[in-house]
């Protein structure tokens, strides 16, 4: 960007092709046949772009802010979920994608909208509107507010829908893989798919137009966007396995066809808007409305577990199961080896509130309760424990490690 009249630079550009400023931080002492004179053509052509509105730009920032203060109070407020990351049922009930809750049986298909204005922490809010501040205008001044607008939907939309559909745990593997595959099914959020969608939208326009475009938009769009674009993905790559690479070539991509397919209002036309642009802009804002609407219905709900906390869950039912009728176990041997009943009353409270993983293991640990109790009553009647308790003990333990192996091998 040229510090001195804000419009963009193409990379490794010594001054501005607008106003001739140089680019350096301190201007290096050069003769004037080095410093190029400003292009007359590409003056007019930024100012007529620079004059018109991005009004839908300003309205993004701060709907997304005002999303992100919403989550960070929702948050308790603390500082710890504003630099490190929002918990997760936050994520989820503010519309953060995640896969099992759109698919059955649960269709939240508004998730594949919300995501785009939810972000993880205060550095992924911040580094995403600057960059929507640094693109959005001059997308929306060159095409328009309605056109913009369609596309920061389209793309938004777009880059969930990739992220979506790259939850492979298997063939995330390998480098290239976990760069553009994910193995889990974790929420998802943030702006960056339409960021890269707009990003796509000029540099296809750079390219589209660089027959007719000034000398100084020609370095600023087109190829001179690639350094921001492969400098982005190289970062993705980087940061694979947190970065969701996905959303941002699914952005990047719909940005660039949507370029492709549209023309842009050059600078001096006054031809009005189309009214199917017009129609296309409000359709795509009650897209946007519809999918918070159905955010604040289900906002109160409990949300579902994911498949991944269901699994940890009953895994720590079984644990929590298992060691509890060890514990009775011991019980057990004290009261036939020692005759000892001092703590039975205690232990057996205890581990008849300990839920089973299942039908069988309640059955067990029933059974187990009836023979420990059998003898309690043998040696507080000042006698042995008798054979039989023995024997149906022995059964008991019997029975018990197949079905502790079953359990194992179903994944408790």
């Amino acid at each position: 960007m040229c510090r001195s009249c804000g419009a963009i630079v193409g990379a490794g550009e010594p001054q501005c092709a607008v106003c001739g400023a140089s680019t350096a931080n301190k201007p290096a002492a050069s003769s004037p046949q080095q410093i190029r004179p400003a292009d007359r053509e590409t003056i007019r052509f930024a100012r007529a772009v620079l004059d018109r509105p991005y009004k839908f730009t300003i309205i993004l920032l701060i709907l997304n802010f005002f999303v992100f203060l919403l989550m960070w109070e929702s948050s308790g407020m603390s500082s710890q979920a504003l630099w490190q990351a929002f918990p997760e049922p936050v994520l989820a009930v503010y519309g953060a994608k995640l896969n099992y809750l759109i698919n059955a049986p649960y269709y939240q298909w508004w998730r594949f909208i919300t995501p785009m204005f939810v972000h993880i922490n205060l550095p992924h809010v911040l580094v995403n509107m600057y960059s929507l501040w640094m693109v959005g205008p001059y997308v929306e001044k060159l095409y328009g507010s309605a056109k913009f607008v369609v596309f920061w939907v389209v793309t938004g939309i777009a880059g969930v829908v990739a992220s979506y559909l790259t939850v492979r745990p298997n063939l995330a593997t390998g480098s290239f893989g976990r760069f553009l595959f994910k193995s889990l099914d974790v929420p998802s959020a943030g702006a960056s798919g339409a960021l890269f969608g707009l990003v796509g939208v000029l540099f296809v326009f750079g390219i589209k137009f660089r027959r007719e475009l000034p000398e100084g938009f020609k370095r600023a769009f087109g190829t001179g966007m690639l350094p921001i674009i492969l400098i982005n993905l190289f970062i993705g790559f980087i940061g694979r396995g947190f970065i969701d690479n996905a959303a941002h070539l699914g952005g990047l991509l719909s940005g660039a066809v949507l370029a492709l397919a549209v023309e842009y209002r050059r600078p001096g036309e006054r031809t009005s808007v189309a009214v199917a642009w017009r129609v296309l802009q409000a359709a795509a804002l009650v897209i946007v409305v519809a999918g918070f609407y159905k955010v604040v219905r289900n906002f109160n709900r409990p949300v579902p577990l994911s498949p991944q906390q269901v699994v940890h869950v009953q895994q720590q039912t079984f644990l929590n199961f298992v060691g509890a009728l060890h514990l009775l176990q011991e019980q057990v041997s004290r009261v036939r080896d020692k005759n000892d009943i001092s703590e039975v009353e205690a232990i057996t409270q205890n581990v008849a509130q300990i839920p089973a993983p299942d039908a069988r293991g309640a059955e067990l640990r029933d059974r187990l309760l009836a023979i420990l109790s059998q003898m309690t009553e043998t040696v507080s009647s000042g006698k042995q424990v008798d054979q039989q308790s023995i024997g149906e003990l022995e059964k008991w333990q019997e029975e018990y490690f197949e079905w502790f192996k079953g359990a194992q091998q179903n994944g408790n």
